[in-house]
């Protein structure tokens, strides 16, 4: 079965039916065996990684979504100036990649991102890898403009990349139950393909380990296929474990087993294929030892340095900075090639 599955995934002819089948009937380590073939494959032996920092603006929201560990954890709105010279020593450190987040409130308009990323623009040049379309989505709202006008704003801004977050699971079922203040499933998947239309390259996500079962989340990775195919607007997928500290559902529910996160992203590989080839593991979210084992499961890329991930430490991780020796290290100790990259997967050469 699993030399059919492999060359199935090669033509792109996996069915649900066949994802679901690996992930509850099939021995684990013939999963993982395959997947990691596929990647040597499509990939070669390289892991890449991005030197970046995340800025989040503010932690107030007005979304409270259930999973959520951030929100008002410090109560703390960043000024212009404070953004700009948390920029400045991202720079001094070598920082190719500024990921740009907010919490959701009514005076976030589309004006009041462009106005930052002008000013942010203005003063340097990096590469803002910025919102989630739930921040575009409301924002769009709260200015009384449409998706692609709003889209349109931004990137003559200067936004380059938008972020696939708030996809969590793509079932409005779910939804309802982790995130129901949060946009339906299909307001995230038209704001995606509006970004890719306008030639604004996004990451696509997936947060499992909640109250979601492996049907729901091979549905959403089919969805994410979709969308590629159509589009090809992806660059990656970047598979996030829930934490549970800190949030409403971790009172009942404790988050992915270890299996589960290897699981995970070995189907991912194996559904994507080459059509999303780089398949991420948050480094952050999972430990480095779980991340050696899982880029021997699927997965080619670490994400990147990641300075100040204030949203993952919140919900429980222990860790929100890798330098590059510690990833050159994690890299070659498991006989891989290190690769810095830019936020759309160009290769950069020291």
């Amino acid at each position: 079965m699993i030399d059919k599955i492999y060359n199935k995934s090669l033509d792109n002819e996996i069915t649900k039916e066949d994802a679901l089948d690996l992930v509850t009937k099939t021995n684990s380590f013939q999963l993982f065996d395959t997947a990691d073939k596929l990647r040597q494959d499509i990939i070669g032996d390289k892991v890449t990684y991005v030197s970046n920092k995340a800025i989040d603006i503010t932690d107030r929201c007005i979304i409270d979504c259930n999973f959520c560990s951030f929100k008002n954890s410090e109560n703390y709105e960043m000024t212009i100036e404070e953004i700009l010279e948390s920029i400045k020593e991202a720079k001094e450190l070598g920082v190719t990649e500024i990921c740009l987040f907010g919490g959701i409130a009514k005076h976030m308009t589309i004006d009041y991102y462009s106005d930052l990323i002008k000013s942010i623009k203005k003063e340097y040049d990096i590469c803002l890898h910025a919102l989630s379309p739930a921040e575009v989505y409301k924002s769009a709202e709260f200015t009384e403009m449409s998706i692609k006008d709003a889209l349109k704003q931004l990137k003559k801004a200067g936004m380059d990349t938008m972020t696939g977050a708030s996809a969590e699971i793509l079932d409005d079922n779910i939804r309802q139950k982790i995130c129901p203040n949060k946009l339906k499933s299909q307001e995230w998947i038209d704001v995606v393909k509006e970004a890719h239309n306008q030639n604004i390259p996004t990451t696509s996500t997936i947060m499992y380990g909640t109250v979601e079962g492996w049907k729901e989340r091979i549905n959403h990775l089919f969805i994410l296929k979709e969308i590629q195919e159509e589009t090809h607007g992806f660059t990656e997928l970047v598979p996030l474990s829930f934490l549970s500290e800190n949030n409403r559902i971790g009172k009942s529910c404790f988050g992915a087993t270890g299996i589960d996160d290897l699981k995970l992203h070995a189907i991912s590989r194996i559904i994507l294929s080459d059509i999303i080839p780089n398949i991420q593991v948050s480094w952050i979210k999972l430990g480095v030892k779980m991340t050696q084992v899982i880029l021997n499961c699927g997965a080619n890329d670490i994400g990147g340095t990641m300075i100040e991930d204030k949203i993952s430490v919140a919900a429980g991780a222990n860790m929100d900075y890798l330098h590059y020796n510690e990833i050159n290290s994690l890299i070659t100790s498991i006989d891989r090639v290190p690769q810095e990259r830019t936020t759309q997967y160009k290769y950069i050469k020291k």
